[in-house]
């Protein structure tokens, strides 16, 4: 089977090499689906078996930050694996390890006292849940009450059964209700383009919003939470949503008013994506648990992490000195190995600095390039991370159908030969079913011609598509 692809021109052709998920051994994403094959990543290109290359303009899901096919990551990890490829974490360490995790509580300005590394955002949410239901347990008069986590509706926190219980992803959650925790509740995003009433002030609508959190705090019992969870930048779920000035400043006074610890996810949003290390950062505030990932590691290894805050490890050490959780492939030397040289890469190269000075030229030409389409209801963003949110009627923001699949097909409209533009497609930003956006989020060491050719392309496959889909 052999996916067929929309043409500016209403046609349909085929024009990928692709390996049938039916022929396949692999359990895919979509049995029914077809794939491109990938031969080899190129700087920030992919290139296809039959030599086509496509511009990752998205970095996958927001993971490429330093493009592909670096040899100096290739050789760490080379040298990691002939050394020690493996380590029983129950019993040893690694430099490799030790390294890592020192450069990223050094990386927090104080904030931060120890990390954790596992192998997935996944497994890193697992962690700070579990983290934060022991830190009440260790605590010298303990709260064994404390067994409740407050989330937001339309985010994302992970595919496994408790990241997947504390995030408010509909479609992803729908089948396995039934078996997810219930001690779990939800309030709304902070979602400017859809959440503010009209003319509303950001300082009302930050009160407004942890005005809903203070009475959820209160209907489910103050003493009863944990921890709130939610992402500094909503990725997949919502395209990269930022908050509003002074927004995590309120929901961190809440959470400390009722004694909760606050879990900020930042595996999609993190390590540098958004113009700073630590995304909090730009909040003015920091975390008790944050998750990492994606950026951590750049994809040369599967590798994310938990940073750990003074409050909690303090706890710990008074306490029983264990957290109770482990994995077979926690520290996996490959993977701090990876991840250590690609941070060290981030340093030396300026990428940070790099990502700063063509943010702003980012964003405005998506805005002024792609924002005015009729078609296109917000662009929004900060950094490295930027979404396009689709609509049916500019006017009243009413979006596609959910079963129209507008983001999916516009990622695989891009991929023709004639724009070769990998974009990230996303859904559910508008009641968790429906709503379409893009991801664009290219490696931090773009150039601004990169940038310039990123939104003149991604502006081509907007008016081609629609063009194409109106007739």
């Amino acid at each position: 089977m052999v996916l067929v692809k929309l043409q500016a021109d209403g046609a349909s052709t085929v024009d990928r090499e692709t390996t049938s998920a039916q022929d396949s051994a692999v359990l895919h994403r979509h049995l029914g689906a077809s794939f491109l094959s990938l031969e080899k990543g190129q700087s920030s290109y992919l290139v296809l078996e039959d030599g086509r290359m496509i511009f990752d303009a998205s970095g996958g899901a927001a993971v490429g930050c330093i493009g592909w096919g670096n040899r100096r990551v290739a050789e760490a990890v080379t040298r990691q694996i002939l050394d020690v490829p493996y380590c029983p974490t129950i019993f040893y360490t690694t430099k490799a390890q030790e390294d890592l995790c020192q450069l990223l509580v050094d990386s927090t300005n104080g904030h931060m006292a120890r990390a954790y590394i596992v192998n997935s955002g996944s497994e890193a949410m697992e962690a700070a849940i579990k983290l934060a239901r022991q830190y009440y347990l260790e605590l010298e008069q303990p709260q064994p009450q404390r067994v409740r986590f407050i989330s937001r509706r339309q985010s994302y926190h992970g595919i496994t059964l408790g990241a997947l219980a504390v995030g408010g992803h509909v479609t992803r959650r729908a089948k396995f209700e039934p078996i997810m925790m219930k001690n779990v509740s939800q309030v709304s995003p902070c979602f400017e383009y859809r959440g503010k009433t009209n003319g509303e002030p950001d300082e009302a609508y930050v009160e407004r919003l942890a005005k809903e959190l203070d009475d959820e705090f209160q209907r489910v019992g103050p003493d009863t939470v944990c921890a709130f969870v939610a992402e500094p930048v909503v990725g997949a779920a919502l395209g990269c949503v930022p908050s509003v000035p002074g927004y995590f400043k309120a929901v961190r006074t809440v959470c400390e008013k009722y004694g909760a610890l606050l879990i900020l996810d930042e595996v999609m949003c993190g390590m540098g994506r958004t113009g700073t290390l630590h995304a909090w950062e730009q909040e003015g505030i920091a975390p008790d648990i944050q998750t990492i990932g994606k950026g951590l590691g750049g994809g040369y290894q599967p590798v994310a992490g938990v940073l750990v805050g003074h409050r909690v490890i303090n706890t710990f050490e008074k306490g029983t000195g264990v957290f109770v959780h482990g994995h077979t492939y926690q520290g996996h030397p490959a993977g701090c190995a990876a991840a250590l040289e690609v941070q060290r890469i981030i340093q030396e190269e300026g990428l940070l600095k790099n990502v700063q000075e063509l943010a702003p030229l980012l964003s405005k030409s998506l805005v002024d390039e792609v924002g005015s389409h009729p078609n296109v209801g917000n662009v929004r963003g900060r950094g490295f991370f930027w979404g396009i949110e689709f609509v049916a009627n500019k006017e009243t923001s009413e979006p596609f159908p959910a079963e129209d699949h507008v983001a999916m097909d516009i990622c695989e409209f891009a991929l023709a030969k004639n724009y070769g533009v990998g974009v990230y497609p996303g859904g559910g930003s508008v009641d968790g079913v429906r709503g379409d956006h893009i991801i664009i989020s290219p490696p931090y060491n773009v150039s601004g011609d990169d940038i310039k050719w990123i939104v003149a392309t991604v502006k081509r496959v907007v008016e081609d598509f629609f063009a194409a889909k109106s007739k």
